[in-house]
């Protein structure tokens, strides 16, 4: 699931955005994907898995995430295409779905959060979630100078102060960066007023 978790850390998909992704909303030549849908569980006794055609915004939307996506996208589609032969007549995506067991039927949530736990804890953080990783996406975007409105759209949010007040977190080389900044943006006014 390595590429799946990879896609949520470099894209900011929800799981169930990213579990239900199919390859037609993929564009790899404008480096663009589209999130209309998501893998979702009925909450009932002995519910089944269905493609929910929206979003948990109830909006689609086209994001272009960094190049490094694309790396890990291409990787699924290899590793989807040996299943496929190797599954033979099996073989069953009929949802065209990026992320798929070894015969084509789409991945549990469930199975998702485990396999994510387990690697968490792991690596001494068993706190942390697989949605953690969409929170670093939108953390590590605004870190690299995005705009809020960017990184906004690409979280997926109605609005820019909710993607502010719980994504956006404040780090000590952010705040260095601020400080240069309005420092340099001084100087050129002192330079300009010698001049």
């Amino acid at each position: 699931m390595r590429n799946a978790f990879a896609l949520c850390l470099f894209a900011g998909l929800r799981e169930g955005e990213c579990l239900g992704l199919s390859w037609d909303q993929v564009d790899f030549q404008a480096k663009r994907i589209t999130v209309s849908q998501q893998l979702q569980k009925e909450k009932k006794q002995g519910a089944r898995y269905h493609i929910a055609p929206t979003t948990k915004s109830g909006k689609p939307r086209q994001i272009e995430p960094p190049e490094i996506t694309f790396q890990y996208l291409r990787a699924e589609r290899a590793r989807q295409a040996e299943n496929q032969l190797a599954a033979g007549e099996y073989w069953n995506n009929p949802d065209n779905l990026v992320f798929t067991d070894a015969t084509g039927k789409h991945l549990a949530i469930y199975t998702f959060y485990s396999n994510f736990k387990r690697i968490a804890a792991r690596i001494g953080r068993p706190d942390t979630r697989p949605h953690d990783l969409r929170h670093t996406a939108a953390t590590v975007a605004t870190a690299s100078g995005a705009d809020i409105k960017s990184v906004q759209d690409l979280m997926g949010h109605a609005t820019a102060s909710f993607t502010l007040n719980v994504y956006a977190h404040t780090s000590d080389q952010m705040r260095r960066d601020t400080a240069a900044r309005m420092q340099s943006y001084y100087d050129n006014l002192a330079v300009q007023r010698k001049a």
